[in-house]
């Protein structure tokens, strides 16, 4: 009780995350257990980041950065607006639709906030679209990046509970493609209802001429998931591959990006990964000291019995866990906090870790653009130069249409299974 007080206290405070988790690892350490020496926690901190597999973060994430800086953004957007633009809804359908090419070329959902939000936001309003539904759409739409690979997301997941990278890259195609589906209708209902009329039709030209500008950009999930299953490369060096492509497209090919360019996307990237690595050090040093004092046996240990028999009850509770953690700290922190929590129940019940790392990302993708806390929604307020809380008005439809991709997910749970069975 105390180590979440202390917690919650810093947090309140507006202390930066890393600092809760190690004062908190510390002081449950010293009031709890004198006996053992602080090394320890050093040595498990240090352990946090040894996977091979972390070395892939701050490569998709330089991927990311290099495409931000280039024109593969655009030239995704303008395949999409050529084929859709013409239905009822065409516009924010293609917003949609955008934000989940974009997310699976770079895995960074504030990367598709800004790369889509720029240029589609005005065009949305000039449509007659109100801005707090613009907004929302854009940092909803773009939290399919989390789940599309390459996802950052999941390889800590994958990290913390050992499970395959490589099979949730291509699990969380299905539930990502389910949430497109479903903003899709929303908007193409929200359009009806406002009265909004379709765009003129492109012509084919035009759209041979924008899938040919596309083309190689698309490379990039087909070098990803086809490189790991085909056996050519790990998820690590895929990620490697995908800087390299990112480099000659918009270096050698489109010349968006220039010498000069470089250290400021580099140093970008090196920001963002000392971020994520401190988060994943200090998320282990805290998941071992829990798991030393036997929390997670002392907050499930009565329930896993019944758990492990009533495999829907522990999803839901996976999930509901997950989603409000996700509401107030990094879903990074709350996937390497809750995993060691969960996992004797996880075990216990026989779930497909697949599947539970499906789950769990998309409710860190909820997480990203929920309030108070989603890192999406600071995303735009500095974007867009608008105040938080006209940023999150528009947010709760998409919250429930994602609330409900979650509970598709756990009663159908082969919309995220189906494609690894293929495989495999």
């Amino acid at each position: 009780m105390w180590i979440l007080l202390v917690m919650v206290g810093l947090l309140l405070l507006g202390v930066p995350m890393m600092v809760p988790l190690s004062v908190g690892t510390f002081f449950l350490l010293f009031s709890d257990f004198p006996f053992l020496k602080p090394e320890l926690v050093i040595q498990q901190m240090i352990g946090g980041l040894q996977p091979v597999v972390l070395t892939a973060v701050p490569m998709f994430i330089l991927a990311a950065d290099i495409m931000l800086k280039g024109s593969t953004a655009q030239r995704l957007l303008d395949v999409v607006e050529r084929f859709v633009g013409h239905w009822r809804g065409g516009l924010p359908v293609t917003t949609a639709l955008g934000c989940t090419l974009f997310g699976a070329v770079s895995g960074s959902t504030q990367a598709t906030v800004v790369a889509m939000g720029r240029p589609l936001r005005p065009r949305l309003l000039e449509a007659g679209y109100s801005d707090k539904f613009t907004i929302a759409l854009i940092i909803n739409a773009s939290d399919i990046a989390l789940l599309i690979p390459p996802s950052i997301g999941m390889i800590i997941y994958g990290v913390a509970t050992g499970t395959s990278v490589g099979d949730l890259f291509i699990a969380g195609i299905g539930p990502g493609l389910l949430i497109l589906v479903l903003f899709s209708l929303y908007c193409m209902w929200k359009s009806w209802k406002l009265g909004i009329q379709p765009q003129p039709k492109a012509d084919w030209p035009s759209r041979f001429k924008a899938l040919k500008r596309a083309s190689l950009p698309a490379g990039f999930p087909v070098i990803i998931i086809g490189g790991i299953y085909s056996g050519m490369f790990s998820p690590t060096e895929a990620a490697t591959v995908s800087v390299i492509y990112a480099l000659i497209l918009e270096m050698l090919i489109y010349r968006g990006v220039t010498l000069k360019d470089l250290p400021s996307v580099a140093f970008s990237t090196g920001l963002i990964t000392a971020v994520v690595f401190i988060l994943v050090a200090a998320g282990a040093g805290f998941s071992w000291m829990i798991s030393f004092a036997k929390i997670p046996d002392a907050i499930l240990g009565g329930y896993i019995p019944y758990l492990s028999e009533h495999a829907l009850a522990l999803l839901a509770v996976i999930a509901v866990a997950y989603f409000v953690g996700c509401m107030f700290v990094d879903p990074i922190v709350v996937i390497l906090i809750l995993a060691p929590v969960f996992a004797p129940a996880v075990d216990a019940a026989g779930l497909d870790p697949v599947l539970v790392g499906t789950l769990v990302t998309l409710q860190a993708a909820i997480g990203s653009a929920t309030p108070p806390f989603g890192c999406d929604i600071f995303t735009a307020v500095a974007v867009f130069r608008k105040p938080y809380m006209e940023v999150i008005r528009g947010t709760p439809p998409f919250i429930a249409l994602l609330l409900l991709a979650t509970v598709l997910l756990m009663l159908f749970p082969q919309i995220a299974l189906f494609l690894p069975s293929l495989a495999n």
